[in-house]
């Protein structure tokens, strides 16, 4: 199993309408990401949500991408997710970013898509009905790998088009393509996004245990693809929750059932809409359930049910058996809510140092092995007539260039 961390841009209460406050956030949370790259973390994802106070100030994750890629080696870098929806802007400019930042971070991005969060978040782009972005996920997911790997692209679609051939710039770096994935909340998500070959990006607001027979709806689809929507099948299944790692037991146990730690799902509950509500279904500006209201017995129970994480690394090492139990191929954690920020980065080191070891004994990451597995590229370089300007000036699609430009090989 392979380990993240979620960010966000999460700021609670007034801090939100002060912007020093909010810059605060951003350069703390980008420390937390070059940090894991040290610690043996895998993939840092950062969220996209727009006009969503105090839960997410996080709109434009490709910047803060390549802020963090610029500091760091290893880790992989994600967007959780780009909403695809051509209302919001043209399906040419994911193509173009998505590429770009692969070659920012040298082949370390991810490209996590999905719909939109809720029905205020795409409301703010003129969307009113949350269920018409799934046919304009399924067009534009599907074009996007067509872009990267056409030189002439032409579309006439249903909710887009580029009626007229375009070489869209950059082309991906390296070999094939990033690894796509797609946010997933129910069952049949799960099944589609297995069908389709790619990762599925999943959130845990219930007991682990409950989403076992959705990561094996998964599995079971991505054993037969219907439709391998790339180069390649990116067979994951990541999973969000919470993590309390420290070396001081009682506090990591105090901070777990602190005042306010259901804050953020109230916000879940409220602007995500479109999908099931957490078990206590609160939704702000309810006031959270009070955790500290149950003490010690409710905070077993919520670590039992795979609710949280919380503990010292050798109690953290004996709950995470459980997810890897139901088949969670990665585990990512948003930790940011209710520790201070020292604390957090001595989780991310505690925890990559410790705990992540007894698990992730491949140096290599999942995805890059994935990538590496593509063969030809999925779409031929042209389309039918072409321009022999433009056919002279590009390379066969299995060019290699070296480092002094030319082709090797």
């Amino acid at each position: 199993m392979e380990f993240g961390i979620f960010l966000n841009g999460y700021i609670p209460g007034p801090a939100a309408h002060d912007r020093a406050s909010e810059h605060l956030m951003f350069m703390r949370e980008f420390e937390l990401a070059i940090k894991a790259d040290k610690h043996n973390w895998k993939y840092a994802w950062f969220g996209e949500h727009h006009a969503l106070t105090e839960y997410s100030h996080l709109s434009a994750p490709e910047v803060a991408i390549g802020y963090v890629a610029a500091q760091t080696e290893r880790i992989h870098l994600g967007t959780a997710i780009n909403s695809l929806s051509p209302r919001k802007e043209h399906p040419v400019r994911f193509a173009e970013r998505a590429a770009m930042m692969d070659h920012i971070t040298e082949g370390r991005f991810e490209w996590g898509t999905g719909r939109g969060a809720g029905s205020h978040e795409v409301a703010s782009f003129n969307i009113a009905d949350t269920n018409s972005t799934k046919a304009e996920w399924d067009e534009v997911s599907r074009e996007i790998v067509r872009m990267w790997e056409q030189y002439d692209y032409t579309f006439q679609g249903e909710h887009f088009t580029v009626p007229t051939p375009h070489n869209i710039l950059p082309k991906p770096y390296g070999h094939s393509h990033p690894p796509i994935w797609m946010a997933c909340g129910n069952p049949g998500s799960f099944a589609k996004a297995g069908s389709l070959g790619v990762g599925a990006i999943a959130f845990n607001f219930e007991p682990i245990y409950n989403l076992k027979g959705r990561i094996e709806a998964y599995k079971e689809a991505a054993e037969n693809p219907v439709e391998i929507l790339g180069d390649f099948q990116n067979n994951n299944v990541m999973m969000t929750n919470a993590v309390i790692c420290l070396n001081d037991r009682k506090r990591a146990r105090e901070i777990a059932i602190s005042k306010g730690r259901g804050y953020l799902v109230t916000m879940v509950n409220m602007y995500h809409d479109t999908m099931p509500k957490s078990a206590d279904a609160i939704t702000w500006p309810e006031a959270p359930f009070d955790l500290s209201q149950g003490g010690d017995e409710f905070l077993d129970f919520a670590i039992d049910a795979g609710l949280m994480l919380v503990g010292t690394p050798e109690e953290v090492c004996e709950q995470i058996a459980a997810y890897q139990t139901v088949g969670c191929d990665q585990l990512v954690f948003g930790i940011n809510d209710g520790m201070s920020h020292e604390e957090n980065l001595e989780m991310i080191e505690l925890f990559g140092d410790k705990v992540i070891p007894e698990f992730d004994k491949n140096p290599e990451h999942s995805t890059t092995a994935y990538r590496r597995s593509a063969g030809a590229p999925k779409y031929a370089p042209f389309n039918g007539p072409v321009d022999e300007n433009l056919k002279h000036s590009v390379l066969p699609a299995n060019a290699i260039l070296g480092l002094d430009g030319k082709p090797q090989g």
